[in-house]
């Protein structure tokens, strides 16, 4: 009897793999490095500055290319 209540209480394995896995994850990011504030501006403003450039240059690929088919056609 004392076994099936042994067993009527225990996790499965899975919840067991799942929890220690949240559990790992927590404790790896208490030593992670955060960027400070100012740095996650700055390196947000590169992102978006570069973004732009792209969008200039894709935007004026297309332009020409459609000004190059209202030629042909």
């Amino acid at each position: 009897m004392a076994n099936a209540t042994k067993s009527k209480n225990k996790k499965p394995s899975w919840f067991r793999r799942v929890g220690a896995k949240c559990k790992e994850t927590f404790s790896e990011l208490k030593r992670v490095t955060w960027p400070k504030f100012s740095t996650v501006v700055k390196t947000t403003g590169v992102v978006l500055v570069v973004v732009a450039a792209f969008l200039a240059v894709v935007t004026g690929v297309d332009a020409l290319l459609s000004w190059l088919l209202g030629l042909i056609s």
